[in-house]
């Protein structure tokens, strides 16, 4: 599946479990909704990111792409060590400057 290059470099970092590299791909104020909880900014996402890739050693696999406007969606199968590994969610991207501006978990 071919991704636009910023999706891409998303799923890679992700997968590499490159915090600093992941973090760096989105805007200074955006926003981060996952597990119930919001991160604001990159040095929470920093934070959140950090904690998430020691607990869970998650790996990505992109099913499905779809983008309109500013917005895109990645559905994809992620595992690692959490439970019910592994699980099909949705990654719902909001764009900003050529970077992730929003960013929300749905499963």
């Amino acid at each position: 599946m071919e991704l636009p290059q910023l999706v891409a470099r998303f799923v890679e970092t992700l997968n590499t479990q490159d915090s600093k590299a992941y973090v760096e791909l989105f805007t200074e104020d955006a926003i981060v909704h996952d597990e119930g909880k919001t991160h604001n900014g990159k040095q929470e996402i920093l934070e959140w990111i950090e904690d998430a890739n020691a607990k869970y050693e998650s790996f990505m696999e992109p099913l499905q792409y779809e983008e309109s406007a500013s917005n895109g969606t990645l559905t994809a199968n992620v595992s690692g060590t959490f439970p019910g590994s592994p699980i099909v969610l949705q990654f719902h991207l909001g764009f900003k400057d050529g970077l992730i501006d929003s960013f929300n978990v749905t499963g």
